[in-house]
Formats: structure tokens, C-alpha cells, sequence
């Protein structure tokens, strides 16, 4: 999995680069590698896709034609040109990790970033407008919550944004204790 996402950086990169001096571009253009990431995904396009049978030519068609309809006119001629680039390199398959890559590198440029909740409990939805509005000015950035029930952690959440951790559980408690204990 980490060979893909190295292969796929160059091509994500590129991508953004193309697109980041403009918002508007910026934001449908990620919304429309998503929507071909997705698509490309599903069993059936991603098997025709990996058919050999069909010539290169008509592969970039058919994903964009299952993923915008029968017009192409919706899809940005840079994304149809970059659609085409991927085919002719033969790195189609890349798509998930380009896209998961370019909302990254969209996410990072606007000040925004992936905050991993685990909780040993389900929180509210209020819960978690509260924790991220404290833990906002703390990390500094835009948080997108995503929670993760985990009940091994017993009470309390482990935040995770980016390499730093946040770790107020009991069982983090429990292992502080414990190795002061031991020390």
C-alpha cells in the first residue's frame, strides 16, 4: 500500500500545483477526482477498466463517461487531460490514492486537518463541536472529526491530528501510573 502512495504523490502533487491558484478550480477539481476515484473503485468500471481488451484509448472514456454520464462537458478539459495521462502511463488504478492525496494537500493548504477521535463511549454530536472548539486553538488548525469507538481506552478520548497525539484516556492514565510505579 505505501508503494501506490509513493507512485501516486508525483501525480497528486502535479495535480494540485495545476490547481491551486485558483479556489474555485481548486475545489472542483476535487470534487471531480473524487467522484472518478469512487467510481473507478467499483468492481465492475474497475474490472473494464483492467480488461486488455480494451484499447487505451477508450479506458479514460469510459471512466468518465460512467462517472459525469454520456457529456464530458461537465468535466474540466485538465482533469480529461490528466485522466488521459493516467491511462497512457497505466496508473488508472492510482485514482483512490491521487485523490486521497490531493484533499490532503487541499486540506493542508487551506488550514484544515483529519482529527481522529477515539472514544471509549459514543459522543453527541454536541460532544464533538465542544472538544474540536477546544482543540482547535490548541493545534491551530481547522479540524475535520472523524470518532472512533474504541473501549479498551475505558473513559476519556485520544485525539490524533496529523503525528500528534492527545491522549487524556484512563487507560493512558493507567500506563503513566503504572510506569512511575515501575521507574
Amino acid at each position: 500500500m505505501a508503494e501506490l502512495s509513493t507512485v501516486a504523490r508525483p501525480y497528486a502533487e502535479a495535480l494540485f500545483a495545476a490547481a491551486n491558484h485558483d479556489k474555485a478550480k481548486l475545489q472542483a477539481w476535487a470534487q471531480q477526482v473524487q467522484v472518478l476515484a469512487d467510481i473507478a473503485e467499483t468492481p465492475d468500471v474497475k474490472a473494464s477498466l483492467g480488461d486488455p481488451r480494451i484499447e487505451d484509448a477508450k479506458r479514460g472514456g469510459i471512466l468518465l463517461g460512467v462517472s459525469f454520464g454520456l457529456t464530458k462537458s461537465k468535466v474540466d478539459q485538465a482533469i480529461q487531460n490528466f485522466i488521459e495521462l493516467l491511462v497512457s502511463n497505466d496508473r488508472l488504478s492510482l485514482l483512490p490514492q491521487i485523490s486521497a492525496q490531493f484533499r490532503a494537500l487541499k486540506d493542508k493548504a487551506d488550514g484544515i486537518a483529519e482529527a481522529v477521535i477515539s472514544s471509549a463511549f459514543p459522543m453527541s454530536d454536541e460532544q464533538v463541536a465542544d472538544l474540536i472548539k477546544l482543540l482547535e486553538p490548541k493545534f491551530g488548525l481547522k479540524l475535520k472529526p472523524h470518532v472512533i469507538i474504541d473501549s479498551a481506552l475505558i473513559g476519556g478520548v485520544r485525539v490524533v491530528v496529523g503525528d500528534q497525539v492527545l491522549d487524556t484516556s484512563v487507560q493512558a492514565q493507567l500506563q503513566r501510573m503504572r510506569d512511575k510505579l515501575a521507574a
